[in-house]
């Protein structure tokens, strides 16, 4: 999955939530979103109405959504309760939303120093024009003046980049963690075999990663003869908390990463656009060098 700036935030967790409590009171599957509130709910009530099967009217509206469709997808096959997966799924992802709260926050403050870093060669510029020195006349006639303002530029705008990758790096991955164990827990819980539930989970959600730790429940299911369904949602929920800490880490060390582009290209940039051409407008102003 790549890395992208979370988009758990756009009610997914209180929509389903909400269509688990209608379901619970009798309201029909595919009658549930149009009693939603908001115009997501309203989007996929009108494909629904116009013959969209329920889950790909859901899959359409992001990645949370895609993954609410899965659950519901696999609960429908397996005759599971479709209330108590919903309400679940919408546990986790408020759990999920909760963890991607504290990485921003965690993230705030040196992303935004970074970003106050950076205007640090244009206060230097207007630093020399406060003092009475014509530094952007240096910058834009003086041969060497030019090449500080290219070089200090190209510096700048790679200080932004390189920024904005360490930042992007530091972010969580896209998706809910433990996901996959979550769509298994739902599965086995309908009574189908393992074989059946890893079948329906690969079908409705492909390409989520986290094989290796649903392997490794189940087979510790098998080995102690203990059902694998609490131990699926202990193992998503496991993975929600590695995820929180990781991000929690990588923000705590995103503020030593950022001295990078600091060092390399802001600070650099600094001395061209802002000390250099001073220096250059205090010579010619003496006759040193020819303006």
């Amino acid at each position: 999955m790549a890395r992208v700036k979370p988009r758990l935030r756009d009610g997914t967790a209180e929509m389903a939530h909400r269509a688990a409590v209608l379901l619970q009171s009798g309201v029909a599957p595919n009658a549930v979103w149009g009693l939603l509130p908001g115009p997501l709910p309203e989007r996929v009530a009108a494909r629904i109405a116009a013959g969209v099967p329920v889950t790909e009217a859901l899959s359409t509206e992001g990645e949370a959504w895609r993954e609410l469709a899965a659950a519901w997808a696999v609960a429908m096959s397996v005759g599971a309760p479709l209330a108590d997966t919903l309400r679940a799924f919408a546990n986790a992802l408020h759990d999920a939303g909760q963890t991607l709260d504290d990485i921003e926050v965690a993230l705030a403050e040196p992303a935004g120093t970074a970003r106050l870093m950076l205007w640090l060669p244009a206060a230097g510029l207007v630093l020399g024009l406060a003092l009475g020195f014509d530094s952007i006349r240096v910058l834009f006639t003086d041969p060497r003046g030019l090449v500080c303002l290219i070089a200090g530029l190209a510096l700048i705008v790679g200080a932004r980049l390189w920024t904005r990758m360490l930042v992007n790096r530091a972010r969580p991955r896209s998706g809910l963690p433990g996901v996959r164990a979550e769509l298994f827990a739902v599965a086995l819980s309908g009574g189908v075999s393992i074989d059946r539930a890893r079948a329906l989970v690969a079908h409705a959600l492909p390409g989520e990663d986290d094989g290796d730790d649903v392997e490794e429940v189940l087979s510790l299911s098998r080995r102690v003869g203990v059902p694998a369904v609490e131990l699926l949602r202990a193992a998503s929920a496991g993975q929600r908390r590695a995820a929180r800490v990781k991000g929690r880490a990588d923000a705590a060390r995103l503020s030593t990463r950022l001295l990078l582009p600091l060092g390399v290209c802001t600070l650099p940039a600094f001395l061209l656009l802002g000390v250099a051409p001073l220096l250059l407008a205090v010579l010619a102003g003496t006759g040193l060098v020819l303006p």
